[in-house]
């Protein structure tokens, strides 16, 4: 199976904003229209510089480090391209928002029951032949969707055909690769892109350093195990001392209507 991607070209991007309240749409998030930032409640935003619009979301990298650092596979790199992500097998310790590179995911800080948000390509449809709610809802095609060696192709073929016009294409090759492609007429990192990251595969670097985690994960585990033991025996012992004095209280009663 082709890995699926998306194109941007930010040349023709016009700032109508529809992808965002299609975005949140399909998350059943809140509309913002005066906020342009990836957030919680925000996994797809167009940011201005100058007078470029640029579409931002998950990259979608062809090797994501969120997905290497997971401790408990709560992010997956899925044979159709998109990085998702099981909110139930997430413990909550946010190692994915220190790795990423693009700095996309966002935590429900103020949800009692928080979760990791971030664009997931609208995988329930892209999975069924579908498109991402995004890209089908821009009115001037500024984002395509196909498979990402079609869309390597069809930027450069663009550079191509009007060299003096594009700059180069982002995502190609930064960190390894990613499924979300971009095409820019000037560069990069004036429209806010980071453009000093390696190009090869981020989790090469990351597994280095996770790699040395489990065992700190086990001494972490062993101690929680610890804590709920103590907190579950304390509890234990004061039952049992509430239900001996309770006995104590009753007996005392009987021997004195006894007396009586």
């Amino acid at each position: 199976m082709q890995k699926m991607g998306i194109l941007v070209d930010t040349t023709l991007c016009i700032g109508c904003y529809a992808c965002e309240d299609a975005c949140a749409e399909r998350w059943g998030f809140p509309k913002q229209p005066e906020v342009h930032e990836l957030s919680a409640v925000k996994n797809t935003t167009v940011q201005q510089w100058d007078d470029v619009y640029v579409p931002r979301m998950c990259m979608h990298c062809e090797e994501p480090s969120c997905v290497s650092v997971c401790l408990v596979a709560a992010f997956t790199k899925t044979n159709e391209g998109a990085v998702v992500y099981d909110a139930d097998k997430c413990m909550g310790c946010r190692y994915c928002m220190q790795a990423c590179p693009f700095q996309v995911p966002r935590y429900q800080w103020n949800n009692p029951n928080p979760k990791v948000m971030k664009c997931d390509m609208c995988h329930e449809r892209t999975s069924k032949g579908g498109v991402p709610a995004c890209v089908e809802i821009c009115p001037v095609q500024a984002r395509i969707f196909g498979p990402r060696e079609d869309l390597v192709q069809e930027a450069h073929k663009r550079i191509r055909e009007n060299p003096s016009y594009y700059n180069a294409v982002f995502g190609e090759l930064e960190a390894g690769g990613t499924s979300v492609l971009y095409l820019a007429n000037r560069a990069f990192d004036k429209i806010g892109f980071k453009t000093s990251l390696p190009k090869q595969p981020l989790p090469e670097l990351t597994w280095n350093v996770m790699s040395k985690i489990p065992n700190y994960v086990f001494w972490g585990g062993t101690l929680l195990t610890g804590i709920w033991w103590i907190t579950n025996r304390r509890k234990d012992v004061a039952e049992h001392e509430k239900r001996a004095k309770d006995a104590e209280l009753k007996a005392a009663d009987r021997t004195n209507g006894n007396h009586h």
